[in-house]
């Protein structure tokens, strides 16, 4: 917990009550490979801290699975909708590595926004963080080719292309895995800049 701790930290220090709070409040969970945290249908209940680990969250579009976001160490992973409106959720969330977590539930994240001000503090400088991580993401995915699409993944989230199957990065990037395959190919061949 103390990854978490510092991470959120980092952002804004924690009175003894919001240290307190947690300590007797925060949980843990153990995701073993394929597992999932989510499945659609279901409600996103608890925002958990990833102190180990990579998951995934996709939806599906009629029989094929697509990739929306990939989590990893010192990502806080809930399924947004789900969890802020508490309805049912189209999304699932599923371990690609055997995972460790921390969690909250939604009325003990409510609880601490009302008593403890550092922690809205906290909770609003990481929306901002990940409102702007998916906007770059909509633009670098959505608004390019396929190459400048994978460009995009090398400069700002290469260490998926080791960690990720080549199946769900693909659908990430909207693009086949054929499509995917081919880019690589070219780009082993390329001279470096």
């Amino acid at each position: 917990m103390i990854n978490m701790l510092n991470l959120l930290q980092a952002i804004h220090p924690f009175s003894d009550g919001l240290l307190e709070y947690l300590d007797q409040h925060v949980k843990v969970r153990e995701v073993a490979r394929k597992d999932y945290l989510l499945k659609a249908g279901h409600i996103s209940r608890v925002i958990h801290f990833v102190e180990s680990g990579l998951l995934r969250c996709y939806y599906l579009k009629g029989d094929t699975e697509v990739s929306s976001w990939f989590m990893k160490a010192s990502d806080l992973i809930i399924s947004i909708e789900s969890f802020h409106l508490q309805k049912p959720s189209y999304e699932n969330i599923q371990a690609l590595e055997d995972s460790l977590l921390y969690y909250v539930d939604y009325s003990e994240m409510e609880y601490m926004y009302r008593q403890f001000p550092e922690f809205n503090f906290v909770g609003r400088v990481l929306t901002q963080k990940y409102h702007v991580l998916w906007a770059q993401q909509l633009y670098g995915l959505r608004m390019q080719t396929p190459e400048q699409r994978y460009e995009w993944l090398l400069d700002n989230h290469a260490e998926l292309l080791l960690q990720v199957p080549s199946k769900y990065l693909a659908s990430y990037l909207g693009i086949g895995e054929v499509t995917l395959s081919r880019i690589k190919s070219r780009r082993r061949f390329l001279i470096p800049r």
